[in-house]
Formats: structure tokens, sequence, C-alpha cells
């Protein structure tokens, strides 16, 4: 804003053709100082800002008014309590038009509503509010003040001893105000450097929160903690296994007969497949090759591994087979 707006705006502008014996500048251009906040100013009227003093319905569409809305209301005076004007506001309400009308009460340090909304009846705490409680009519009264204004004495000399034994160790805490304000910055300046080495100590263990310092209750907790070992795990297997088996050995030893009865059945094919080469004249008796065989398939037989003896025979019986079809 340039100057000459702002001295137009601050009401300092004098035109030329002004003349101080015509009186103001008001006077002058013919209006009042309150420009349109004075229009009814003839009937007792000025319109002002009024702020709504608590929660109203209206009375109109029913909505709800909060506390601290603002109006441009008709303020004049309607009466008086003793020496006390009686002021009373008009204003519209922004929903719906509809006229309200609010009245000052002096006797009880209220706003009354007159017409046109309802009041929001609201029970509150005066300390969740954060306001003060009016004094009772016997706090005002001069009767009540003089009848117990010696009890009130009398309770005033019984806690001025312990008052004044406060205010000594008071004065005695805060003597030296240097070496006290020292001693809080160096407390201060230690509390930050932990602070820096837990957050280093977080960030290390890929933590986004500072932990508390190490305890002896959590030390204790942590070396009674026992996870159990690979061994443990194997054994509790074994048990399981164990458990869940038959007591009666029938089925391992039906299983151990069905494999020997079925490796001598595979063996005395071998010897018949050797046997009836030799006497066909195609194979020489008791080569090499044979002996081998038999010899170890007599160890196959002898060893305890029923899997690796089954293989290894099947192998033979498959070598004897092409050797026959290749001489054939």
């Amino acid at each position: 804003m340039s100057s000459l707006a702002a001295a137009r705006a601050d009401n300092f502008y004098y035109p030329p053709e002004w003349d101080p014996k015509k009186g103001s500048l008001n006077k002058f251009q013919g209006q009042h100082p309150l420009r349109e906040r004075a229009r009814k100013l003839d009937q007792g009227i000025l319109i002002i800002r009024f702020e709504m003093p608590f929660n109203i319905w209206c009375g109109g569409c029913n909505s709800m008014i909060a506390k601290g809305v603002r109006f441009n209301a008709e303020k004049k005076q309607v009466g008086n309590y003793y020496s006390t004007k009686i002021w009373s506001f008009t204003m519209k309400s922004a929903c719906c038009k509809h006229e309200i009308v609010i009245q000052t009460d002096p006797k009880n340090c209220e706003y009354v509503i007159i017409s046109g909304a309802q009041r929001k009846t609201e029970d509150y705490d005066i300390e969740d509010a954060e306001t003060f409680a009016l004094p009772a009519d016997e706090l005002v009264d001069p009767f009540y003040r003089l009848e117990h204004q010696e009890e009130d004495l009398r309770k005033k000399k019984e806690a001025e001893p312990l008052l004044v034994r406060l205010q000594r160790v008071s004065d005695s805490r805060h003597a030296d105000d240097y070496n006290l304000n020292r001693s809080l910055r160096t407390r201060l300046r230690n509390q930050k450097r932990k602070v820096v080495e837990e957050e280093k100590t977080s960030r290390k263990m890929g933590l986004g929160i500072r932990l508390l310092p190490p305890s002896k209750e959590d030390t204790a907790t942590a070396a009674a903690i026992r996870f159990p070992s690979k061994f443990d795990k194997n054994r509790k297997d074994k048990r399981a296994a164990i458990k869940a088996s038959s007591i009666f050995p029938q089925s391992s030893t039906s299983t151990s007969a069905s494999r020997r009865i079925e490796l001598e059945s595979k063996r005395r094919k071998i010897k018949a497949t050797a046997a009836s080469a030799l006497l066909a004249g195609r194979v020489k008796p008791l080569s090499c090759y044979q002996l081998e065989d038999v010899v170890l398939v007599e160890w196959m037989l002898l060893s305890k591994s029923w899997l690796f003896v089954s293989v290894m025979v099947d192998a033979i019986l498959l070598l004897q087979s092409r050797e026959l079809s290749c001489k054939n």
C-alpha cells in the first residue's frame, strides 16, 4: 500500500476544498465517523459485531449455532438494573435468516435468549472447561464474612509457622543460583550424551527406537532360556518313532525273511543260467568272470544290507543276460 493510500485509509487525507472553519472532515463529508454502523443511530440502534456466548438451537431451522460465531447485531438499550444498562442484541441467523434476540442479565451476570432460539443444555466440569466458578452468595455476604472472620484469623495463625518454614527451605535451596544452574546444565549434557549413545547402539542393531539400559533381571532371564539343540531334536524324533512303532517284531522278521527268500531265488537262477550255458558249451567252466560273480554273490548274501544285495544281484543278472545274447 502506498503512503497516499495509507493516509486515505487512516482518514488523514484532506481535500483541497476543505476549510478548517467548516469543522471536521466527517462534517465536511456529511457522514458519521462510524459510517454504515450508525445508519440507525437516530433510533438508538448501533450495529456491532456480536459473538455468540454459548451454543444455541436456531428456532427457524433447528440447526445448532456454535459458541463463538459472530453476527452483525443491532445493539440498543431496553432497560436498567439499578444503574447498569440492559442491552438487547438483535441479529439474523445465517442458516435461515431467522431473527434472534438476546439480552444481558446484570443480576445473574448472564445472557438471556428472548426469542428466536433455544439455549443448548450442557453439563460440564469447571476444570475440564478451563474456566472459573463465580463466587457463592455467602462469600459476598458481609454478615457471613463477619461471622467467619475470627475462624479465618485463627487458621492463619496456625498455618503461619508452616509457611515460614517452607519459605526458609525454599530460600536455602535457591540461595546459590549459579551452582544450581551449573549442576542442572551438567546433568542435561550427560543426559544428551547418553541419548546419543543409545541412538548409535540402536542404529547398529537396525532398530528405530532407543533401548532401555540392561538390567540384572533381563540378564538372568536371558541366561535361563534354553533353545532345543539338534541332538535333542533327533532324540525326540527317535523316541517318537519308537513310540509309534509296534512292540511286536513280527513285521520286521517277516520282511527280513521275505528278502532272504527273494535273494535265494535269484542265486538259484544265476546258478541255473550258468549251468545251462556250460552244458551248451558256450561258456568255459569256472571262468574268471563267473568265479568273480559267484564270490560276489556269496559275499552279498552274507552282507546285512539287503537293499545293496538286491541292487547288485539285479546288476549281475543284467550283465550275464547281455553276455549270453552277444554270444548267441
